[in-house]
């Protein structure tokens, strides 16, 4: 019995989650939907982007960088009369290649060292963009085609909100199934300790270097469905702020947690349209957007550190185990008082 309730308790959030989900995109309406297509993209590259940093001790000042891959893969491609399918599919594979190319040498560093590299790596990628004639340099890719499976066509914000959903739920289930394995038993040790992980058998670099192209598959991924969603791409659409943004979105919902990502990422991505009206308010300087989202993500991040050290999921479970153990102690003390009286 008390088997079947924790299996039950285990599932139905995520059930709550589907439901909910698969019901919201008929409901809102185009300026919100965007929106929700926008949250549904951050939330695939935040879910690799906690595991990296969460499991392997990953800090990623690059992670747009490996969205950029994405998108400019599955849009050349698609441009060039590839089957957007394939360009779709293309796009987690160059991202995760391009991450072990770059990982070899980034992953001998450590703490800001590493965070600073990734950083680097993505200036120097979007200035090679930005250069190159055959990505559109400054000016943009322009012209690529809307995404079509077997001769579907998907013409509408509604049919882009299940695409990124399923893509989501789908990132969800292949990190949650590599947390549960055997490798993620190892990944949760380096997450405790390298050094005892090395001396456990744990093949520490391996593992690294897994973590950081599997989260850089996910970017690259969402980065695929974001070329077709606009039709169109530039640099100024991968900028720096944007991988502040997937940091702030893993700490703030809770690194090494799947339900993390997603809470994390929805509390940004609702927190950047905040921003953005008040910043783009009659009188407002036009740099006022960025400086405001700089100044908020900081202080979210100082707050969490100071009061949620480990982000909001991991405190709600914390507090509501602790409910739960008093709540069956108290149980328990009153199943024995008479027997004791």
């Amino acid at each position: 019995m008390n088997a079947a309730r924790g299996r039950t308790a285990r599932w139905l959030p995520a059930a709550a989650t589907a439901a909910v989900t698969l019901a919201l995109p008929p409901l809102l309406s185009s300026s919100h939907l965007s929106i929700y297509i926008l949250l549904g993209l951050a939330a695939i590259v935040t879910v690799g982007l906690s595991m990296s940093m969460g499991y392997a001790g990953q800090v990623s000042l690059g992670q747009a960088a490996f969205y950029a891959i994405g998108g400019y893969t599955a849009g050349l491609l698609a441009v060039h009369g590839v089957p957007p399918l394939a360009g779709l599919l293309a796009a987690p594979l160059a991202a995760a290649a391009f991450a072990l190319v770059v990982g070899v040498p980034l992953l001998r560093l450590r703490g800001h060292h590493l965070a600073f590299a990734t950083l680097a790596m993505q200036l120097i990628l979007l200035s090679l963009v930005s250069q190159a004639d055959w990505t559109g340099g400054a000016i943009g890719l322009q012209g690529v085609p809307r995404f079509s499976v077997g001769g579907v066509e998907f013409a509408d914000d509604i049919a882009y909100a299940y695409l990124v959903w399923a893509a989501a739920a789908g990132t969800l289930l292949v990190a949650r199934n590599i947390v549960t394995s055997r490798p993620g038993r190892g990944l949760r040790a380096l997450a405790t300790s390298e050094t005892a992980a090395a001396a456990s058998g744990v093949p520490v670099g391996r593992y690294r270097l897994t973590v950081f192209a599997t989260a850089a598959a996910f970017a690259g991924l969402a980065g695929g469905i974001y070329a077709f969603y606009l039709g169109y791409l530039s640099p100024g659409s991968f900028p720096v702020l944007l991988s502040v943004e997937y940091v702030v979105m893993a700490v703030v919902g809770g690194l090494g947690t799947l339900w993390g990502a997603l809470v994390g990422a929805t509390a940004i991505v609702l927190l950047v349209q905040v921003l953005n009206t008040i910043g783009t308010q009659p009188g407002m300087p036009a740099h006022a957007p960025s400086v405001l989202s700089y100044a908020v993500y900081a202080l979210l991040l100082v707050l969490v550190v100071l009061f949620l050290p480990r982000g909001i999921v991991p405190a709600v479970r914390a507090r509501l185990d602790r409910v739960h153990t008093a709540d069956r102690a108290g149980r328990a003390t009153t199943g024995q008082h008479p027997s004791t009286s």
